[in-house]
């Protein structure tokens, strides 16, 4: 299990790399819609990273300079490696969500949301880049695997 998590979240970074790239590439018509999801992509990886090891977390919706999302990047996924190989996929992690409720979920689904969750941000950038006249990236596993 802990080998096919990890695959994932070499994917997940390998992808949104590659998000950051285009829109670096491309950044003069790139609007703040865009910039706010690829922000909040990371972020949101950040914050369940935190909630499993009881750090403090990053906002929601910040918005981190954008020379440093290449590096906050790299360091999310090497956090979640991390988590990956030291953790109790069963274990349940009590949390409250950014409205303050609480809820608990194991390790394993808080893991699995984090990367369901990039691949749908990376599909609406995809959406944003395309209306801007950029050419979408394939950011699909499969594509990633070929």
């Amino acid at each position: 299990m802990k080998e096919k998590l990890i695959d994932l979240f070499e994917y997940t970074y390998h992808s949104n790399k590659e998000m950051i790239k285009i829109i670096s590439e491309n950044i003069s018509k790139i609007d703040d819609k865009t910039i706010g999801l690829i922000n909040h992509t990371l972020n949101a990886q950040q914050i369940w990273n935190s909630r499993i090891v009881g750090e403090k977390t990053f906002e929601v919706w910040q918005i981190n300079s954008f020379e440093n999302l290449e590096e906050i990047n790299h360091e999310i996924f090497l956090r979640s490696i991390r988590i990956i190989e030291n953790s109790d996929f069963e274990q349940k992690i009590e949390y409250q969500n950014s409205k303050g409720n609480k809820f608990e979920n194991s390790i394993f689904e808080m893991l699995f949301h984090t990367i369901n969750h990039s691949t749908y941000h990376r599909g609406q950038i995809n959406s944003l880049l395309k209306q801007n006249g950029i050419e979408p990236l394939l950011t699909d596993y499969i594509f990633y695997k070929r």
